[in-house]
């Protein structure tokens, strides 16, 4: 059970201070938006490689961009060691996930709330990890959608049929109101932005809802 904060709910003029905050955590979320494929400018590759150089944590970056076929390798090149690109966006999604491994990253693909699994399930084998969005991607703060939840479950089974380790993540609403519908759906990577950053401590929010997953772990 992994907690991967998203720093879209950090404080973005003290990024160093707030990751040493999330120190605890598996990985520190990013979401680069483009204003194009989601309706959001955040940040971009000079920050994320800013970012590699003072992390105490790996980075997991989510990138809600078009065109990552082209984009995507550079995240992955730059040290991002989980780098997750949208089915809905990529051109070739085989060969996009080859890429990212061959440049040394994990590979992720993640899918909107209305985009179904069950076509994309035969490119399980290219794959470390789905991440399963349980909001429109966009802007943080934004309601659970616990409708996603058969998808995940879809996607554990997908992945039981499979073998190898894929990894479930959810983004979106994760709180320690929600993790728990979330770990026994099957997820086992979860992205928390105001339900840390929002706390009064993150490092024990970070605790608390790992905890939780563990306690109703699929």
């Amino acid at each position: 059970m992994q907690i991967s904060p998203s720093i879209l709910s950090a404080d973005f003029a003290n990024l160093q201070s707030e990751l040493d905050a999330i120190s605890n955590a598996d990985w520190a979320h990013v979401d680069v938006m483009d204003n194009h494929f989601v309706p959001n400018l955040t940040l971009g590759l000079p920050i994320v490689e800013a970012l590699l150089k003072v992390s105490p944590i790996p980075l997991d970056c989510h990138l809600m961009i078009e065109d990552p076929d082209r984009w995507a390798p550079g995240y992955a090149e730059a040290g991002a060691q989980s780098v997750t690109f949208h089915v809905e966006a990529a051109r070739d999604p085989r060969a996009l996930a080859r890429t990212l491994r061959a440049a040394g990253a994990r590979a992720g693909m993640a899918l909107k709330p209305g985009t179904p699994w069950a076509p994309h399930a035969d490119l399980l084998p290219e794959l470390d990890m789905v991440l399963v969005m349980t909001v429109e991607p966009g802007f943080g703060g934004q309601s659970f959608m616990a409708d996603q939840m058969p998808k995940v479950e879809q996607v554990r089974q997908s992945v039981k049929q499979h073998g190898g380790e894929v990894w479930i993540q959810v983004d979106g609403g994760v709180s320690a109101t929600t993790i728990e519908q979330c770990a026994e759906a099957g997820a086992d990577v979860f992205v928390a932005g105001s339900a840390v950053y929002g706390a009064e401590s993150a490092t024990s929010a970070v605790d608390e809802l790992r905890e939780l997953a563990a306690r109703h772990a699929h």
